[in-house]
């Protein structure tokens, strides 16, 4: 089996196995909207969604992983909670989980916009990182594939996460270098799959997360993400824009945290920063 296509199939069965094992039990009844900080601590159980990826979380061997997991945890336990998380790879079922009192938090790397503020809450940052171009190394000096500068996009497919804000780079990129950029939404997979799709040569340009991309790369070492796309922009968690006290419950948790060696071991163990 090709290397890479066992890369996603093994992706995909983890997060299918996880969803399992994480999902609530038959006898509770999720809520349609959003639940207080305070009915978070009567029932005991705090539920967050996080992606399948290997900053967010991801099975090795026997055992669970994951910056976001890895905090989702330490909190938790802070407050006297059991962390219920699911991994989900659709960004639209992450936010419409959110939305409608399934998950109490959205703990992966959310990018912090302007136009998602009119939805979410944003804890204080978690992460700075950029949105790059994943592409692979040139074969030669001619090799015409290769982008050397964003000029180069002009008129290329370049292939992103459905849902993902890089969408609205591309399209304001698109404008300043005068010329267009087709984007292809993908909903299947998530931005790890789409390394392996450059790498296998089925797509020849993708955008992902600069720390997701740095991740993966040591396994897929002919791909080139070099090329950033974006500013460094920070990333944090979020939260229904009704559930305030919660926000202020994880922010004065992540002030003091962030000082610890335990997060800073945390940031270098999964971000190689």
């Amino acid at each position: 089996m090709n290397k890479y296509l066992k890369y996603g199939i093994m992706g995909a069965i983890a997060v299918a196995l996880s969803a399992i094992l994480f999902k609530s039990s038959p006898q509770e009844s999720v809520q349609k909207l959003p639940r207080s900080y305070e009915e978070i601590i009567r029932s005991g159980i705090l539920r967050a969604v996080t992606e399948y990826n290997s900053i967010s979380f991801h099975v090795q061997e026997d055992t669970i992983n994951g910056l976001h997991y890895e905090l989702l945890q330490a909190f938790a336990k802070e407050k006297g909670l059991k962390a219920e998380i699911t991994p989900e790879m659709s960004i639209q079922k992450r936010t419409e989980g959110l939305q409608d009192g399934t998950y109490d938090i959205l703990a992966n790397n959310v990018l912090i916009s302007s136009d998602r503020k009119d939805s979410l809450l944003f804890t204080h940052p978690i992460l700075l990182s950029r949105q790059v171009l994943v592409q692979r190394k040139p074969q030669d000096e001619n090799d015409s594939t290769y982008i050397k500068s964003l000029l180069g996009l002009a008129n290329q497919t370049v292939h992103i996460v459905k849902g993902s804000p890089s969408v609205f780079r591309i399209r304001n990129l698109s404008n300043e270098i005068g010329d267009t950029i087709y984007i292809k939404e993908i909903e299947r997979y998530g931005q790890e799959q789409l390394l392996a799709m450059v790498a296998s040569k089925d797509i020849d340009y993708a955008i992902c997360d600069e720390s997701i991309a740095l991740a993966a790369v040591h396994n897929l070492p002919e791909l080139d993400i070099e090329t950033a796309i974006s500013f460094s922009q920070f990333y944090s968690w979020g939260v229904h824009k009704e559930n305030s006290v919660l926000l202020d419950s994880l922010n004065v948790w992540l002030e003091n945290y962030k000082k610890t060696p335990a997060f800073e071991q945390l940031i270098k163990k999964y971000t190689l920063n």
